[in-house]
């Protein structure tokens, strides 16, 4: 393949926002095409994509899309309007052959220059509901792909595509013997991961350290507390915390038996692919729009998690639903079988080529 062939990807915000590009990006690396990404200036997707290996990283200016009142939005239309030029500067210069994005609100601009400069380009939405930026962005994309079919309902009909979930592949060459090493823990007991996102969950962080004296005499805890959100008066055996891992995670969800988690889409289908039972505990309206809620209450409908409403979440709630989680993980495990994720991968792939000019 030429490398003269171009794909700029995009997204960016949060973490999830860019774990689908990074699972999609090394697989046209492989095949020689030349890949570029659209970022903010130091948003996380800059701490996450610079530096990787076959990516040219670009920074522009944006604003942020705010559902509430503040001196902010004021500003913001000037910021998005100032990326809307740099990308289309950066769209006409590299020439690519579509434009790929996640979502988040980085991508909003991009994805309108790539319509002003003749590019198509493809959206992915992870969550049961479209966000804010990717509704904005589908009036200039030639196609949106959902995870959850319900989605499918609220994009333009000629343009939505339920595709599925995509899931890196190196999910699934964890290492549990790595991650003890890693712990300090033991392969040979239950192990419980919690993940409250990138950016931590207070209410999360606080329950599970006040139910630590019960749940250690079950199970060894990982606790991924969020940056900044380190405790170090609290130390016991058998519990590790770290404020963010990387490279670590795989191994980390090979050692551990079952997940607590907030409700984000992509962290819970790549749950759903490692068969981890899991409890979710979803951002609440009052601190998003909901769209978690959403995503977790379709995976309990289905089987393959619970969930515990995060208004609800105290050291005594949270220990009893783990241990209900645990007396069922067979049920869960058997409730997972029939999802099979590598194909949509496979799937992506082929409606990004087909879809280039």
């Amino acid at each position: 393949m030429s490398k003269t062939e171009t794909i700029v990807f995009t997204g960016g915000g949060t973490a999830g926002h860019v774990v689908v590009n990074l699972a999609l990006m090394p697989e046209f690396i492989e095949e020689g095409y030349d890949i570029h990404y659209i970022g903010s200036y130091e948003g996380i997707e800059r701490e996450l994509i610079e530096g990787m290996n076959g990516v040219t990283y670009h920074g522009i200016a944006t604003g942020k899309l705010r559902r509430y009142m503040s001196l902010e939005n004021m500003k913001d239309p000037f910021r998005v309007f100032k990326g809307l030029l740099q990308a289309r500067k950066l769209l006409k210069k590299l020439k690519p052959k579509i434009v790929f994005s996640k979502g988040g609100f980085v991508s909003v601009p991009v994805v309108m220059a790539s319509r002003l400069t003749g590019v198509p380009s493809i959206i992915h939405e992870s969550d049961y509901t479209p966000g804010l930026a990717n509704k904005i962005a589908s009036n200039f994309a030639k196609h949106v792909l959902t995870t959850f079919p319900e989605t499918d309902n609220h994009l333009p009909e000629k343009k939505a595509v339920n595709i599925g979930a995509i899931v890196r592949n190196e999910l699934f060459e964890g290492d549990p013997d790595k991650a003890a090493q890693f712990t300090g823990l033991s392969k040979d007991q239950p192990t419980l991961l919690v993940m409250g996102g990138s950016a931590g969950a207070q209410s999360i962080n606080q329950a599970v350290r006040e139910a630590l004296p019960q749940l250690l005499k079950h199970y060894q805890v990982i606790h991924l507390c969020g940056k900044g959100k380190y405790d170090d008066q609290v130390k016991q055996p058998g519990y590790v915390q770290y404020e963010y891992v990387t490279d670590e995670l795989k191994d980390l969800l090979a050692l551990s038996d079952l997940v607590v988690s907030r409700a984000g889409a992509n962290s819970i289908f790549e749950f759903l692919a490692l068969r981890k039972p899991m409890l979710l505990i979803p951002l609440s309206k009052q601190a998003s729009r909901g769209d978690q809620i959403l995503n977790a209450e379709s995976f309990k409908k289905r089987g393959y998690a619970d969930l515990l409403e995060d208004e609800s979440v105290k050291a005594p709630t949270l220990i009893e639903a783990v241990n209900q989680l645990y007396s069922q993980k067979e049920q869960y495990h058997e409730n997972m079988t029939s999802y099979q994720p590598k194909q949509t991968k496979e799937d992506v792939i082929n409606m990004i080529i087909r879809t280039m000019k």
